[in-house]
């Protein structure tokens, strides 16, 4: 499905893995589905138990609320096309939707760094600053600084965007990708501008993901050192419990990211279903983990749901014992 004339571009076709035999297409499907289920299936609930739950509803919570949301939008937003061009062997994506999905990829993906850094802030002022916290920390300040997190990548993701639509698409209109991203379909364009806009691209990117990971590793830092200076190793276990699921999720987040650049960086090349694999890795795995994390390392959410599964079960064995 090759295009040669920019004025005939209507639509992408999404790829996905190129060296997968047809015979997979089925189980690769499933597998997409069973991701997506888990995604939404696990934010939704934690959106909903912390929304019931009013004695969660407290800024480190909130927080975790505003990534359950952009988890739940990023799985939306990517995973329905590519299960469907397994599935039904319907890969096209029309032009503006593609761009609209590429929009919403990296928008998505910045957001993230920026709620990250608000969780960071969040443990850094409750474990080396404990006596402002209650001043510093409230639900108003947590919900406008994620507030901020949603609001500021906006504008960035608005400049790529304008930036590669008017680009002129002469090439394939093939993206070898499971979904559109900015690389996907700009290696499509021609013309001088193409590599000006993937440069600007680039730069941004770094921005929305480098500064926020600057002040995550600054705060953890400290709070590592303030942990460690606690002088009862009772104290030092309770502190990090406090803290160590924001490490978790701010790891899977940033890591595997980290691995693909520098491997990069060093000239260690993989293949291009590797490469997508690891991509998807990276995109998808935190999104349906992260409920989980929240649900087993976080003592409140853990401990009020164990409460309501026990109440429950008491409920159902006394109107069986009736």
């Amino acid at each position: 499905m090759i295009v040669s004339n920019v004025t005939t571009m209507r639509s992408f076709l999404i790829l996905g893995f190129p060296g997968l035999s047809p015979q997979y297409y089925g189980l690769v499907s499933v597998l997409f589905f069973l991701i997506y289920l888990a995604i939404a299936l696990g934010n939704i609930f934690i959106l909903a138990f912390v929304i019931y739950e009013k004695s969660l509803q407290k800024p480190t919570y909130l927080v975790f609320c505003h990534l359950a949301l952009n988890d739940l939008t990023f799985g939306t937003v990517t995973l329905p096309k590519i299960i469907a061009k397994y599935w039904f062997g319907d890969g096209v994506i029309s032009f503006y939707g593609c761009f609209t999905q590429m929009f919403f990829v990296h928008y998505l993906g910045s957001v993230t760094s920026f709620i990250l850094l608000v969780m960071a802030l969040d443990r850094f002022v409750a474990i080396c600053i404990p006596l402002r916290y209650s001043v510093l920390i409230t639900n108003n300040t947590i919900s406008a600084l994620c507030g901020f997190a949603w609001f500021i990548p906006l504008s960035v993701m608005g400049a790529i965007v304008s930036q590669a639509l008017p680009l002129p698409y002469c090439k394939s209109n093939i993206i070898t990708q499971c979904y559109c991203d900015h690389i996907s379909i700009t290696s499509q364009a021609c013309g001088e501008d193409v590599r000006a806009a993937q440069v600007t691209t680039l730069c941004l990117a770094m921005f929305c993901l480098l500064v926020p990971l600057a002040f995550i590793l600054f705060s953890y830092a400290s709070v590592i050192v303030t942990i460690v200076k606690i002088s009862t190793a009772f104290g030092q276990k309770k502190a990090l419990s406090t803290c160590s699921p924001q490490i978790f999720i701010t790891c899977l987040f940033y890591l595997p990211r980290c691995f693909v650049y520098v491997a990069n960086t060093f000239g260690f090349s993989f293949s291009l279903d590797v490469r997508i694999f690891l991509i998807l890795l990276y995109s998808l795995f935190p999104p349906a983990v992260n409920p989980i994390i929240y649900c087993f390392k976080t003592k409140d959410i853990k401990q009020t749901l164990m409460k309501k599964l026990k109440t429950t079960r008491i409920g159902i064995e006394i109107k069986l014992s009736l």
